[in-house]
């Protein structure tokens, strides 16, 4: 009986040592994310269920609570940046994620760094994160503009794309995705004829897309996203110029093909970090998402349950959720689950994992809803992704 009790009394004492180190008695994630703009369906309230799902699989593994927290960024920096900090420094949240929209993520990455907390972005898409602007707290998880910018570019290019006509978001992600994919198919041989930039949110894009065809391009390329890529692609199938042009979409997801519909996006090629009905463990987790969102799973919001997961998964190993210990034990340990296979967190905070060059399918190829890709090819993530030879992050070694 004396041993028993001894032992019972140890594993106590050794639960409250494992416990003592996690801040405030509990683990507290925040989802900041676009809930009402461009971005909320492919990340939005997705990402927020996506944790959840996360946090709830994970189950009791800590021994405190893990909390959840989210709110709408607004696709304003200053907002977003209001928000992280009152996360950080009132209510105790140790991780940030998602993050959609570059000029918001960048910011909060600086934060994050300051305040020596953790941020995870999966809904951005700009490279500087892990480039000129890379940080020992920040994270990017699912996809970048170099990643895409060096499949779809290269695919298209092959297929005879070679006068481009860019139509880019005035903003930080735009002008990367327009700089990356630039560098990849002047590389192929092809040429850039024109470019023009539009604010986020705009309605109508006749006045930019209708420059395309004054300099002869045989691609326009759509360097935004969300609402707005939804909203060019259309107008462009309107004014015709889908019969003088291929399409490029920099930055589609699978929602945006279900706005637009396969009429106007079949054909279209495409750079994905995450499709639903790649593999059965895809599927099997896609379809538990569905049944509470109503809708397939983006790479984004996919991301952000991988991210969660492996977050939570470097605490409960070494009992401690401060921030340089947990990024030590992710950068430590691979990434394999649904979403990524041997998926490695690199010095420069780049999460690289194979990419999918996939083209929509034509309706009489579709077999229901959701079903919209073909996948054409797996890139292997050390040539997706920007080469750490090539990186200007002050974090890696020359």
């Amino acid at each position: 009986m004396k041993r028993y009790m001894l032992s019972v009394a140890l594993a106590t004492a050794l639960a409250t040592t494992a416990h003592a180190d996690m801040s405030g008695g509990a683990v507290k994630i925040g989802v900041l994310t676009d809930k009402s703009g461009v971005f909320s369906s492919l990340a939005g309230e997705g990402s927020v269920v996506a944790a959840q799902m996360a946090i709830e699989d994970f189950g009791d593994k800590l021994g405190v609570p893990v909390e959840l927290v989210s709110a709408d960024h607004q696709n304003k920096a200053d907002v977003g940046t209001q928000i992280a900090r009152q996360w950080y420094d009132v209510e105790g949240v140790d991780l940030i994620v998602d993050v959609p929209n570059s000029s918001v993520v960048l910011a909060v990455q600086e934060l994050a760094r300051e305040k020596n907390r953790v941020l995870i972005a999966s809904g951005a898409g700009t490279a500087g994160l892990t480039n000129e602007a890379c940080s020992p707290n920040g994270i990017h998880w699912t996809w970048d503009t170099y990643s895409v910018a060096v499949s779809t570019g290269k695919a298209m290019v092959k297929q005879g794309g070679d006068r481009w006509f860019f139509l880019t978001a005035d903003y930080a992600f735009g002008h990367t995705m327009q700089k990356d994919v630039s560098a990849v198919v002047t590389a192929a041989g092809a040429e850039v004829v024109g470019n023009v930039v539009a604010p986020l949110n705009t309605a109508d894009f006749s006045s930019y897309l209708l420059q395309a065809p004054s300099v002869n391009a045989n691609v326009i390329a759509l360097a935004n996203g969300g609402t707005d890529t939804i909203n060019s692609l259309k107008q462009a199938q309107e004014f015709g110029l889908t019969q003088q042009a291929r399409i490029a979409g920099l930055a589609i997801f699978l929602t945006d093909v279900h706005s637009i519909g396969l009429e106007a996006a079949q054909g279209l090629y495409l750079t994905t970090g995450f499709y639903w009905d790649r593999t059965e463990e895809s599927r099997n987790w896609s379809k538990r998402f569905f049944e509470r969102h109503g809708a397939m799973p983006t790479m984004s919001q996919a991301g952000v349950y991988s991210a969660v997961t492996h977050y939570l998964n470097a605490i409960a190993k070494i009992g401690d959720d401060s921030a340089g210990p947990v990024i030590a034990q992710m950068k430590a340990t691979p990434v394999n689950d649904f979403f990524a296979q041997n998926g490695v967190i690199r010095d420069d905070g780049r999460m690289v994992h194979d990419m999918y060059l996939a083209q929509v399918k034509t309706p009489s190829e579709s077999t229901g809803p959701w079903d919209y890709y073909k996948i054409l090819s797996t890139v292997p993530g050390d040539e997706a992704f920007r080469p750490l030879s090539e990186s200007a992050c002050p974090l890696v070694a020359k």
